[in-house]
């Protein structure tokens, strides 16, 4: 029992120096503050947290005689004294100061709490407050003099090179960094432009050349006071340095028509808008002067070029401009540019190119400048000087399979009469007719896949007889056989559920006694659900879904958000056709 009573004393003996040598441990190692000569006490001490010590900002403040003033809703804390304030934001980097002027800058640190109480790197202190601030390590103690002034001393080598700090964004701007020491790992730069009064924004420029030039088109729903940041990031996307500068953005639009200057006109002129602001469309108005005739274009690309291409019924002058309009449906025109409309002219073939050989269908068609009345297809046999004409119609493309019986060279071009019915040809194109019977599947595509019935059908090049379809089970080999209405030489296949699987199918027919056949052409059976397109919401609200989501996606990305709508009408078919 004494043994028992002696090891228990012994125990708590133990422990009691484990706590004493705990304690004495903790207050060697506790950062003291020192303010003018003063020791502060406190309940919370100065800490250190990856190598940046971190001072309670509201003691140091009110001893310096300077009022704090914390904002519960936005979570901010306001340092006022004398004619300056700085503003912080936990958990945020951006650090406002006002005092000759307004000025942000970038912390190494976001302010944080800490039981309860704000800390702040000190660093930021020295910064703000602009007093002299030194560290001893032996002593662990932290002296604050503010009878001694310090200059600002950035907390990143990277500077906001091409705009000063106070400076007027009235339009395109150009955004690039200097750096003044080596950061390693960066691996993409971004510029941010944030809202001073709740540091949130969006993205406005973004690369990996981090020393490069960006160019900036503000939207004139972003004027007023901002802070440009230049944030880099390394290559897992974590923040390793940034500056900021303080601006304001009073865009005053300035739009320009690019691709003509005063200029003889002879054939298609590319245009273009060079606008000084994020634009969300454009129009371009063409106006004929000598008949007082306005044509304008509908809502295009503020980005990409306008082709206009003249006919010669339009030789004439005229006068050019171009309409860019904002995201509130603000018009803003460029200066008229004149011109004069000479156009020649001109008539080619298209649909076939020199010396190609002809074994299937081409579609004939004219390039042509001006109107006509009446259009020919003709081939010319270059020995005999023969021609034939191929087909004759008003306007418009002809498709055209040659028959077995043409073979060899042939010349082939265009001719038309004018509105004065004034004959006019192209130059001719010699191709090679294969002049074999050619027959050809159609109805089915390779490796289609088949949910339902299909209509087949052939094209030849000659009167076909006894069309039959042929299908093959491509795993085990077996084949059926599809018989055609003999005057219609089609036929509706309409798979069963056993008919599942990969298949290939054939066409063939007699021509002269002989069996002619298509190539065969690979597809697939497949007869469970499917799932297609369906719409995702009212076509007439559509626009204002997609603008949002891409106005979104523009403060997130920086991508131009008319691009992005104009993408989303294109492909969902104003919302009606969405993949499920």
């Amino acid at each position: 029992m004494k043994k028992k009573s002696l090891i228990l004393i012994m125990v708590s003996i133990f422990l009691v120096l484990i706590k004493s040598i705990q304690i004495k441990v903790l207050a060697s190692s506790e950062i003291k503050l020192n303010i003018d000569g003063k020791t502060i006490e406190s309940s919370v001490s100065p800490y250190i947290e990856n190598g940046r010590t971190m001072v309670p900002i509201r003691i140091i403040s009110e001893e310096l005689g300077a009022d704090v003033v914390w904002n519960e809703e936005d979570r901010t804390v306001e340092i006022i004294k004398d004619n300056t304030s700085i503003l912080l934001r936990i958990d945020s980097r951006l650090v406002e100061y006002k005092g000759d002027e307004r000025k942000f800058f970038i912390s190494d640190i976001a302010p944080k709490i800490t039981n309860e109480r704000t800390f702040v790197p000190i660093r930021l202190v020295s910064n703000g407050l602009g007093i002299g601030i030194q560290w001893d390590e032996k002593s662990r103690t932290i002296y604050i003099d503010s009878r001694e002034t310090s200059e600002f001393i950035p907390f990143y080598d990277v500077k906001i090179s091409s705009i000063a700090n106070g400076q007027t964004i009235s339009g395109k701007t150009e955004l690039q960094v200097s750096l003044t020491g080596e950061i390693n790992n960066d691996k993409e730069i971004r510029y941010l432009l944030l809202d001073p009064n709740t540091a949130k924004g969006y993205v406005i420029g973004r690369g990996e050349d981090v020393r490069g030039k960006y160019i900036w088109l503000p939207s004139l729903r972003d004027n007023g006071d901002k802070a440009l940041v230049a944030a880099i990031y390394d290559e897992d996307g974590n923040f390793i340095a940034g500056d900021a500068v303080s601006i304001e953005v009073d865009v005053q639009p300035e739009v320009y028509l690019t691709g003509l200057d005063e200029e003889i006109i002879d054939g298609p002129v590319t245009l273009g808008a060079d606008v000084n602001f994020e634009a969300f469309y454009v129009k371009y108005e063409i106006t004929n002067l000598d008949k007082n005739k306005t044509t304008a274009t509908g809502e295009m690309d503020p980005y990409g070029p306008f082709i206009w291409t003249p006919m010669w019924e339009d030789n004439g002058n005229y006068e050019f401009k171009v309409i860019a309009y904002d995201y509130d449906g603000q018009a803003y025109e460029s200066e008229p540019i004149t011109g004069r409309v000479e156009v020649t002219k001109k008539l080619s073939l298209l649909g076939v190119k020199e010396g190609m050989t002809v074994d299937r269908p081409v579609t004939l068609s004219a390039s042509r400048n001006f109107h006509v009345s009446e259009t020919e297809y003709v081939m010319r046999d270059p020995t005999t000087g023969e021609e034939i004409v191929i087909a004759r119609l008003g306007y418009g493309s002809y498709k055209w399979f040659p028959t077995p019986d043409i073979s060899g060279q042939r010349e082939l071009f265009v001719r038309v009469k004018d509105t004065g019915l004034r004959t006019i040809e192209s130059e001719s194109i010699t191709v090679k007719i294969d002049g074999s019977p050619r027959l050809l599947l159609d109805g089915i595509g390779p490796n289609q896949v088949i949910t339902g019935d299909v209509k087949l059908g052939v094209i030849s090049n000659f009167d076909l007889v006894e069309v039959e379809y042929i299908i093959t089970n491509m795993e085990t080999g077996f084949a059926k056989v599809l018989s055609s209405d003999e005057e219609k030489k089609e036929v509706i296949f309409s798979p069963n559920k056993e008919d599942s699987g990969w298949w290939k199918i054939k066409a063939s027919g007699k021509y002269e006694g002989k069996i002619i056949e298509s190539e065969e052409i690979p597809f697939k059976v497949y007869l469970d659900k499917t799932y297609g397109p369906v719409p995702i919401i009212e076509k007439d609200k559509f626009l204002g879904l997609a603008s949002n989501l891409a106005k979104e996606s523009w403060e997130k990305t920086g991508m131009s958000a008319a691009l992005q709508t104009a993408q989303a009408i294109l492909e969902t078919g104003w919302g009606q056709s969405v993949p499920v």
